[in-house]
Formats: C-alpha cells, sequence, structure tokens
C-alpha cells in the first residue's frame, strides 16, 4: 500500500518530488537569510571604514543583542511548526492560524521593554566583562540607536513564519533583497554625513537599520493584508484579545528553540569578550570571520526552516515516509552546500576577509588573525550545517526540549571549556578559541542526528 505522499507524487520516485518541494520552499528562506545577514554585514563593512575600534566596540555590543534575540526570535519560531501541523491537519485552518499568530504578538510584545532596558544600559554589561571604557562608551552609544530596529525586526520574522507555514516564502526575499541596497545607502549617509546629511558615525548606523527594518516590516504588512490568498486570515484581527491557552503552548515549544539559539549565539558572544581580553585587534579579527562564517550559515539555516516546515505538514498528515525524506533531503543538500564553503574558506581566505577591512598596513595585524580564524571556521562548517539543519528537523516534531538540552552540554560544557582552556592555558589564544568552538558545533550535530535517528523508537512521530 502507498502512502498518501507517495500517490500525491503521480508515477515520479517520491524522493525526486520531495528534493522539489522542499528546494520550492527553502531557496526563498535561504537567499532571505542571506540577504538579511547581509544588512548586517554591511553594516560591519561600513564599521571596518571607520577603524578597528568603532568595529570592536559595535561587535562586542551587537554580540550581546544577537544572544538575546534568538532567543526571542525562537519564540517567535514556534510560530512555524505550529501552523504548519494545523494546515497539514486542515488545509483552512483560518482560526487556528490566526489564534498562534496572535500569541506570536502578545509573547514578543511582553519581553521587547525589559529587552529594550538592558540594550538602554549596554555598556554595563560590556564593563563588567572586563572590556575597555572607551569600548563600552562607543557601543552604548551605538545601542541607543540601533536598539530600535528590533522590534520591526521581530515582527517581520514573525510574518515571515506565517508565510513559510504556508509555503509562500518569496515575498519575504525580495523585500530582503530590497534592503540590502536601502541599508547601505541610508547608512552610508548617516555615517559618513553624504547628501548634505551630518556625519553621525556609529550613531548613524544604528539610526539605518531602525529605518531599513520598519520600511520592510511595514510593506510585508502591506503586502499580507492585501494579498487575496492571506488577508483571509485575517491576522491582526483582535490582536488586542489574549489568548493565554494558545500563548502557554506557544511559550512551551518556542521557549527551548530560544534558549537552544541563545545558547549558541551565546557562546559565540561569550567568545567576543574573550577576545577582548586578547586586544582589539582580535576582536576586529574576530567580528570579520565570524561575519563570512554566519553568512555560509544562512544557506542551512534556510534548509532548516523548509524541513521544519515540511515535516510538520507530514506530521500532521501522519505520514511517517514523508516526515523521513523531508528530514533527509534537507540535511544532504545542507551539508553538501557546507562543505563546498568550507574547501572556499581554506583556500582563498584573505581575498574573503579584505572584502570587510582595507589592505592596508596599519590593519596588516588584524587581517593575519582574521585568516587564521577562517581556516578553522571552514573546519567547523560541515557541523555546523548538520546541527542547525538537524534541530529544524526535530522542530518540525515539535521536539525542542532535548535539542535545548543538547546545545546546553554541547556549546557551553565542550566548547567553551575546550576553547577557553585552549585559548589561555594552552596559550593557543584566539585560534584556540575557534577551535572550542567547532568541537562543541561536532558535538551538538552528532547528539542532534542521534535523536533523529531515534525518532520513531522514542515516539516522536506521534502529534502532540
Amino acid at each position: 500500500m502507498t502512502t498518501k505522499s507517495e500517490r500525491l507524487a503521480g508515477g515520479r520516485p517520491a524522493w525526486r518530488v520531495e528534493l522539489v518541494a522542499t528546494m520550492a520552499l527553502a531557496w526563498p528562506l535561504v537567499l532571505s537569510n542571506f540577504t538579511q545577514q547581509a544588512i548586517t554585514a554591511t553594516d560591519v563593512l561600513l564599521m571596518g571604514r571607520l577603524g578597528p575600534q568603532p568595529l570592536a566596540a559595535t561587535t562586542l555590543a551587537l554580540n550581546l543583542t544577537y544572544t538575546f534575540n534568538m532567543f526571542l526570535l525562537g519564540l517567535a519560531t514556534a510560530a512555524s511548526p505550529m501552523m504548519a501541523s494545523a494546515l497539514g491537519q486542515r488545509f483552512n485552518a483560518v482560526r487556528d492560524v490566526r489564534r498562534t499568530f496572535r500569541a506570536g504578538l502578545w509573547l514578543l510584545g511582553l519581553a521587547l521593554p525589559a529587552y529594550w532596558l538592558l540594550l538602554w544600559n549596554i555598556g554595563s554589561p560590556m564593563r563588567a566583562f572586563g572590556q575597555d571604557a572607551a569600548l563600552a562608551e562607543i557601543g552604548q552609544t551605538f545601542m541607543r540607536t540601533y536598539m530600535w530596529c528590533t522590534a520591526p525586526w521581530l515582527l517581520f520574522q514573525l510574518l515571515r513564519n506565517y508565510l513559510a507555514a504556508m509555503e509562500r516564502p518569496r515575498i519575504v526575499l525580495w523585500l530582503s533583497i530590497a534592503g540590502i541596497p536601502t541599508n547601505a545607502l541610508i547608512s552610508w549617509s548617516l555615517i559618513f554625513g553624504k547628501f548634505g546629511l551630518p556625519a553621525l558615525g556609529v550613531i548613524g548606523a544604528g539610526i539605518g537599520s531602525t529605518i531599513t527594518w520598519t520600511l520592510m516590516c511595514g510593506a510585508l504588512i502591506a503586502y499580507i493584508l492585501g494579498h487575496r490568498q492571506f488577508r483571509r486570515f485575517h491576522l491582526f484581527g483582535r490582536f488586542w484579545r489574549f489568548d493565554g491557552e494558545r500563548v502557554g503552548k506557544m511559550l512551551k515549544l518556542g521557549a527551548p528553540i530560544g534558549a537552544g539559539w541563545g545558547l549558541e549565539m551565546g557562546v559565540f558572544a561569550l567568545a567576543a569578550y574573550f577576545m577582548g581580553w586578547l586586544g582589539t585587534e582580535a576582536i576586529a579579527a574576530h567580528a570579520i570571520a565570524l561575519q563570512l562564517a554566519a553568512l555560509t550559515f544562512m544557506v542551512p539555516l534556510g534548509l532548516g526552516q523548509a524541513a521544519t516546515v515540511r515535516i510538520g505538514r507530514a506530521l500532521g498528515q501522519k505520514d511517517q515516509a514523508g516526515i523521513t525524506r523531508a528530514g533527509w533531503t534537507s540535511w544532504i543538500v545542507g551539508v553538501a552546500f557546507m562543505a563546498a564553503m568550507a574547501l572556499t574558506m581554506w583556500a582563498i581566505p584573505r581575498p574573503l576577509v579584505v572584502m570587510f577591512l582595507a589592505d592596508t598596513p596599519a590593519n596588516a595585524p588584524v587581517i593575519a588573525l582574521a585568516v587564521t580564524f577562517l581556516k578553522v571556521a571552514a573546519a567547523f562548517q560541515l557541523v555546523d550545517g548538520a546541527q542547525v539543519i538537524g534541530a529544524g528537523m526535530l522542530r518540525g516534531l515539535h521536539d525542542t526540549r532535548w535539542p535545548l538540552l543538547f546545545a546546553l552540554f554541547g556549546y557551553w560544557g565542550v566548547g567553551l571549556g575546550i576553547g577557553s582552556w585552549l585559548a589561555f592555558s594552552a596559550d593557543w589564544r584566539g585560534v584556540g578559541i575557534w577551535t572550542g568552538l567547532a568541537v562543541g558545533l561536532a558535538v551538538v550535530a552528532a547528539l542532534m542526528l542521534w535523536r533523529w535517528l531515534m525518532r520513531e523508537r522514542l515516539g516522536l512521530t506521534k502529534l502532540r
């Protein structure tokens, strides 16, 4: 007897059908991830033109925001498997989808005021971690304008998860592409004082990002409200009504996702502060290498998001074979891509680095360090891709608690422990920190893969 997904294959091999469906969903997600990261990369590139000190200061401040941003993003991301499973069970699940979206609005709205208070005073934790007072002051100055982009950015991500669950994410890609030149032009003008505007330096970068994300979020809202297929869900209908049951369910699923992502980003943030103990040059080099690694990471991240939706839909349909195909298709494609990126980073690290920092004698020490870090980053490309796609696969099964524990053990126990020992006891310095990160990612990837292989025995494929 054939499964529902096999009957829908129309006589074609089911794996080929899954590959086509996965890539149709994944490529807009991948490219929108990449373009959204490119917006941040543009800020890093412009900061590099201001010099190593502004680059180091804003990197330290941004690393703290990444940690908390990822936690809040995890809350919003819970909407994706919840909506996908509901739509898998019943295509016209309008009320269920709207309840989940409204719960996401409430969760983000309740969390943002406390987060803004922290960001307004970001200089204090920077100094508490032993950073130079001048760097902390620059970082706080930057953050007091940059912090306001978090609200439109998070709402944009919640809307994006809705479109992903609907398997219609392309508009997000086009808006993200438009955001790159928009952010570059606005931030460049405000940072360096172009077109008659004052030269605001790091303040201009924060204002530019806030304006860009506000425009992108507004455009996405207008599109959804005006599109016939999407407006029938009335996503913002009675948004003021608090749905405690759905908020609790979303928090239960999303908090482990966000905490796991926050733990991962927290390790990279703490690594940046370790670099601060090694000097401004080490921080700047770390920022460049991390930005390049983050750009390649966007591809497996998008494939993991696609896996969440495809697996969630198959779970709603109780299609065990479909769950298997959806998971392995994304995993194989993502790991193959990261293998190619590893070879690229290993072969031409210097040309990649000098895209972010002018190749001058004054910057030579930073460039040399960044090249060294990037070679280590090349080594963990495979495991970084494997772990993030593995997390997306498990997320499609509504399995988020154990991945959180894997992240806690792998990133903070193994990665941070080995990295700090190699950096300061074995005197590997910055290379030791990056080596520890690579080992931690490898451990998490192995644990994610083990749990996926054991999914049926552990009862993960039963809709809850």
